[in-house]
């Protein structure tokens, strides 16, 4: 166990790109591949890292997550070391909102050095992908580095949403610009950038020095490590290395996803019903941890030719009920019926919805406790969609929000 490292994951995004998902929660708690939440995957990469102290910031719409934490991770051992512990903006040195990534950390130093960690992990809270960190950890200590930084090839196309990176021979950092209008490219590749995935490790002594220099500079600087700290270290001659991704995934191409948006968020949870899908979740030498509520097995109930409840190429978790209903390539969340007749396609249904007799969803997400009226259509007829307020997507998902009052439409 690294009893010497400190894990700290920002969870404090608005996560506004994908509201209405965000309406009531961080993008950290979204829910996703139908029993786990976003932050699911940092935090069990972490467990199966063995990182047993692990501060997770909070700062919008925290409740939710907060709530999810305190029931799915309390799984550690206080009197032995170990945490998991939820710590909220306290205005300890300022009275404002985090201002950026380095300041969420300056503003948590006294926490942080109450742990006397000899290094510092500082992780994302929103990504999905599965990381042995120990091994970046260890990548640290053997360069005697000041800092590394994951990375990840990624095509130039998208690489303008992203730190990128150049390196040397020896895998040190010759090169770092904040989401850049004309990403550089890797040595020997024609189309692919090197990007940071947000994760960085500290000497935790060089850290402070590093954002109380930053703190100090005050409304000149943004306090993020991408635009301020990453270039004032290299302007400094500080030992600055690459780590490259290691995907603990098991398959051919690495996996690493940022669901910032609807479709995004759509497109990942909907490959988890492949045949084999590209993110491996029945891997046990390398759990996701959640929160599993005291549900009962799904159930499918009646096999009449006209009214059969079934599933196909589908996920159906524990509670749900398909009762004479068909589901076609969907998630089927915790607790969600579907009734007599009903027909649910390429859709999205989370904790608690209800779909009434004879209706009909497609291409949609449905967010939690949402009752869909017998008869009721979403996802078909686009303009209709519109009109009641649904959200439509980009790529023409329908999105309704948690607790939709849909019974007013009828």
């Amino acid at each position: 166990m690294y009893r010497d490292v400190l894990a700290i994951v920002l969870a404090g995004g608005r996560g506004s790109r994908l509201e209405p998902l965000t309406r009531d929660r961080a993008k950290p708690a979204v829910p996703f591949g139908g029993i786990y939440r976003i932050i699911d995957f940092t935090l069990s990469n972490c467990i199966n890292s063995d990182m047993r102290k692990i501060l997770v910031l909070t700062q919008y719409k925290a409740t939710s997550l907060n709530r999810h934490i305190d029931q799915g991770w309390k799984i550690l051992c206080r009197e032995l070391g170990e945490y998991i512990e939820v710590i909220p903006p306290q205005q300890r040195i300022a009275e404002m909102w985090y201002q950026g990534t380095a300041d969420a950390i300056y503003q948590n130093v006294y926490t942080i050095e109450k742990a006397s960690p000899r290094d510092t992990i500082i992780l994302a809270g929103d990504h999905i992908y599965k990381m042995n960190y120990a091994r970046m950890i260890d990548f640290h200590r053997d360069n005697r580095a000041d800092l590394t930084v994951a990375c990840l090839p990624v095509p130039r196309t998208r690489a303008r949403e992203f730190g990128v990176l150049g390196m040397d021979s020896d895998g040190r950092i010759t090169s770092f610009v904040e989401k850049p209008t004309d990403p550089p490219l890797m040595p020997g590749h024609r189309n692919i950038s090197l990007a940071s995935m947000g994760i960085y490790v500290f000497n935790t002594d060089v850290m402070y020095e590093q954002l109380f220099q930053d703190a100090a500079k005050k409304e000149l600087s943004s306090h993020d490590f991408g635009k301020d700290i990453i270039p004032a270290m290299m302007a400094a001659g500080m030992r600055i290395f690459a780590y490259p991704f290691r995907d603990e995934n098991r398959k051919t191409a690495a996996y690493w996803r940022d669901v910032g948006t609807l479709d995004s968020y759509y497109q990942t949870t909907m490959d988890l019903i492949a045949i084999d899908p590209i993110l491996n979740l029945y891997d046990q030498n390398w759990p996701i941890h959640t929160f599993q509520p005291p549900y009962p097995p799904p159930k499918f109930v009646h096999t009449d030719p006209d009214r059969r409840g079934a599933a196909f190429n589908s996920i159906v978790c524990q509670g749900a009920i398909v009762s004479g209903g068909q589901v076609f390539r969907s998630i089927i969340s915790p607790d969600v019926r579907v009734n007599s007749y009903a027909l649910v396609e390429d859709s999205i249904l989370l904790d608690g919805v209800d779909v009434g007799r004879h209706a009909r969803v497609r291409r949609a997400i449905i967010d939690k406790d949402v009752k869909i009226p017998p008869g009721f259509e979403i996802g078909w007829n686009r303009e209709l969609d519109l009109a009641r307020g649904l959200t439509i997507s980009p790529d023409g998902l329908t999105v309704v929000a948690k607790g939709e009052d849909l019974e007013r439409f009828v």
